[in-house]
């Protein structure tokens, strides 16, 4: 079982990771944080974002094919390649901070990659409004996370609701963060996996 968590800064991914690895008694593969051109694009989108994605890309395709060497049977994954090219390349370029011959080199690089990787069994896709990722963002107390501005979240919010809604391609659990505190309710949890299993199952079956 091969499950995905998708969702914008700050919405929860990394701790609804844990809950379901241990859940599920699975492996779990987070996001890696550690970009060392992080602090200089906050600082400077334009100059550095196009190292930023590149460096995220070739993370995730790593951690993929580590993935795929290790054999086990149950993954929980925070983050996806998909969410690199469709919501942050994707944006970065459409507000002008990463140029065209960029984005158009970036892009060819992901559809070769994406071609090569499995596509998860089930996608959970975190929505959260703007004053919910602003709240976790400032509980969670990432330095250079603070001064994040809240129309570049809100354009992050409308290419992640374009994407699952119009692109992409397979089973998605919408969990809404506004209204489904998981980490407060955890009879939330219980149904969060109990939709996975039967997206699962189902899956199996066709």
């Amino acid at each position: 079982m091969y499950i995905a968590i998708a969702g914008n800064i700050g919405s929860g991914k990394t701790t609804l990771t844990e809950i379901l690895t241990e859940r599920f008694k699975s492996k779990a593969y987070y996001e890696d944080i550690a970009n060392p051109y992080i602090s200089d694009f906050y600082d400077d989108m334009g100059r550095w974002s196009f190292h930023l994605q590149l460096w995220f890309l070739g993370s995730r395709i790593q951690q993929t094919l580590t993935m795929l060497s290790d054999g086990s049977d149950n993954i929980v994954q925070d983050r996806t390649i998909y969410e690199d090219a469709h919501i942050f390349a994707d944006n970065l370029h459409a507000m002008g901070l990463m140029a065209t011959r960029d984005f158009e080199t970036y892009m060819k690089m992901f559809n070769i990659e994406q071609a090569l990787l499995p596509k998860p069994d089930v996608l959970i896709y975190l929505k959260a409004s703007v004053p919910t990722l602003i709240s976790q963002i400032k509980m969670r107390g990432r330095e250079y996370e603070q001064n994040i501005d809240e129309e570049y979240l809100s354009r992050l919010n409308d290419k992640y609701n374009h994407w699952i809604e119009n692109i992409y391609e397979g089973r998605v659990l919408v969990v809404d963060k506004d209204v489904d505190d998981f980490v407060a309710d955890p009879s939330i949890i219980d149904r969060i996996c109990a939709s996975v299993e039967e997206m699962c199952v189902g899956k199996r079956q066709l």
